[in-house]
């Protein structure tokens, strides 16, 4: 593992200093691209203006005359955290709002495939909506849509996917990706287009005099920690404005103002909502929601963010609970047998002077729909290239896959230029950079894993190939305290933002297994020991080793002490 550190901008790192930002963080902050304090305001107020999305106006006018109307609306979410999310926002907010008759559709993971289908138009037809709007999903629903409108349905889609090459034509569109978007920040989850779309709804029904006695204007606040939420668990990049969005949200949760069934979640997980960090948002309570519609129905999470009965939030949570459970038992075997065929690819070459491929694809007939993204994720990590894993799908002949990838390779456009290629073996696709999911005839599966790999090495650089970890450099240790470690924690960090990686050479003290597969550690820095915890790891480190560590606040016995979490041993 080779370690590259990330460079501050002397200047910036100074300017925020000057503004009052602790000296360690301006660093940290200046090394990730800020460079004036303003950025770090997480005040309302600086929130970018609705009015610059596109199709924003229009979308507002068609909710705010059908609240007027009281029509009936229906919602067709997505399967995941961030659509969870987003149909609880449209759920709670709508009602906020006045509306009295809105429902919702989740389609099935593998029985109705992702986003608004002709057959999921047919079933909110049959519900008796007048109004259908699509949350994370719907910019690639360009039959689902015409579908819609057919039956007598009017559509409203908000998404933030990357559209393809034809466009649905709702009544309004809201994406920030949309074709001649002015709005500055495309990296909204659908969860803050929904929000955003609800701001703009209470903007007109304010003009058009909805409440005379301003006072009793609803707050649309009061959804910002399922915003939160969705944000992180979809791991979009945390630019500003998402930062903002979510550090308004933690906030919120932090004062225990947030649904019953967040509330019921981290009570089952064993969290305390006042010390919530943006970090347990995706490693806590996402996964809990996720496991919902990996292995069961989306409708349980669903539900569950929605109630305002703590007894039937508990219940809910405890169900989601199980589910991440097995979730977890299904992943460790599935990753272990994924581990191994993806090593056969590395290492099993006929002609061994070749180098290994850019990109890898797996599969196992045994694997589950349902978890091949977290897989997928976890083989790019050890690997660092783009990797797919595939499951059988619901559909005989088809097999359903889900990708991850690394810096600066664009995956769903790498797609596109392997279905262009080789036509007939991607039957869909769609997705984002970092992340995306497919469809493949089982027939093409090598087809496929030979074309993605093919477009991996003329679009990644070897040496980009290399397993590396980007680190701010050592912890100076007079900043190696609990109060900067919990100032720390407070911040908002994520994917493109990310939470700080400090490196030292230390001497190790001690080392133990921790149920056999974590390694705990006792390390010299500087004058200081300091207890340090690599999970998921049993080999032993050198007795002098240069490690990659985050900073975290360890509570025990009523006592709250730092601690390192080891992320990375670099090479000798």
């Amino acid at each position: 593992m080779k370690f590259i550190a990330r460079q501050a901008a002397p200047r910036a790192a100074w300017a925020l200093t000057q503004s009052g930002v602790h000296p360690l963080l301006a660093q940290l902050f200046a090394a990730r691209g800020v460079t004036d304090a303003a950025a770090l305001d997480t005040d309302l107020k600086h929130l970018l203006p609705p009015h610059t999305l596109r199709g924003i106006d229009a979308a507002a006018a068609l909710l705010a005359d059908s609240i007027a109307q009281q029509r009936r609306m229906c919602i067709v979410a997505d399967y995941d955290c961030d659509g969870a999310t987003a149909c609880a926002v449209a759920l709670r907010g709508l009602a906020l709002l006045g509306a009295q008759q809105v429902s919702y559709v989740v389609p099935d993971r593998q029985r109705d495939g992702y986003g608004l289908t002709p057959p999921i138009a047919q079933r909110v037809a049959e519900t008796g909506a007048q109004l259908l709007i699509t949350v994370d999903n719907g910019i690639a629903s360009v039959a689902g849509v015409a579908q819609a409108q057919t039956l007598g349905l009017q559509v409203l889609v908000t998404d933030h996917h990357l559209p393809g090459p034809e466009l649905p034509t709702p009544d309004a569109l809201v994406n920030p990706n949309q074709p001649g978007c002015p709005f500055e920040s495309k990296a909204l989850a659908g969860v803050g287009v929904m929000f955003y779309v609800l701001l703009a709804t209470r903007a007109l029904l304010r003009e058009r005099g909805a409440w005379p006695d301003r006072a009793q204007e609803p707050r649309l606040d009061s959804l910002l920690p399922l915003v939160a939420l969705g944000t992180v668990a979809d791991v979009v990049p945390l630019d500003a404005n998402n930062r903002r969005l979510v550090a308004q949200g933690l906030q919120r949760i932090r004062r225990g103002q947030m649904p019953a069934g967040m509330a019921a979640l981290l009570r089952v997980a064993g969290r305390d909502a006042a010390k919530l960090s943006a970090r347990d948002l995706g490693f806590v309570l996402g996964p809990r929601i996720n496991a919902a519609g990996r292995l069961a129905d989306m409708t349980v999470g669903i539900e569950c963010l929605r109630t305002d009965h703590p007894s039937t939030a508990e219940q809910l949570a405890t169900e989601l609970d199980k589910y991440n459970r097995e979730r977890r038992e299904i992943e460790g075997d599935m990753r272990e047998q994924a581990l191994t065929l993806a090593q056969a690819l590395i290492t099993g070459r006929a002609d061994e002077s070749a180098a290994p491929p850019a990109a890898l694809s797996v599969f196992d007939p045994s694997f589950h729909e349902g978890v091949v993204g977290i897989v997928a994720g976890r083989l790019k990590d050890h690997w660092n290239r783009p990797t797919f894993v595939f499951a059988p799908s619901a559909t005989p002949g088809e097999l359903k896959g889900s990708g991850r990838s690394i810096e600066g390779f664009h995956l769903r456009d790498a797609l596109d230029l392997v279905a262009k290629r080789h036509p007939g073996v991607l039957l869909r696709f769609g997705g984002h950079a970092m992340a995306a999911g497919c469809t493949v005839a089982a027939e093409h599966i090598d087809t496929f894993g030979a074309a993605l790999a093919q477009v991996a090495a003329e679009g990644i650089a070897p040496e980009a190939l290399q397993r590396r970890v980007v680190v701010d450099g050592p912890l100076p240790p007079e900043h190696c305290r609990l109060d900067v470690a919990e100032h720390l924690s407070a911040q908002v960090w994520g994917q493109g933002f990310a939470p700080p990686l400090f490196a030292d050479t230390v001497q190790v003290q001690s080392q133990r297994l921790l149920a056999d597969k974590h390694l705990a550690l006792t390390v010299q820095h500087g004058k200081q020991t300091v207890q340090a915890v690599w999970w998921q790891r049993t080999e032993p480190v050198p007795a002098t080793a240069t490690l990659a560590y985050q900073m975290d606040v360890n509570e025990w016995n009523g006592q709250r002490t730092v601690r390192w979490l080891v992320q990375a041993l670099q090479d000798s």
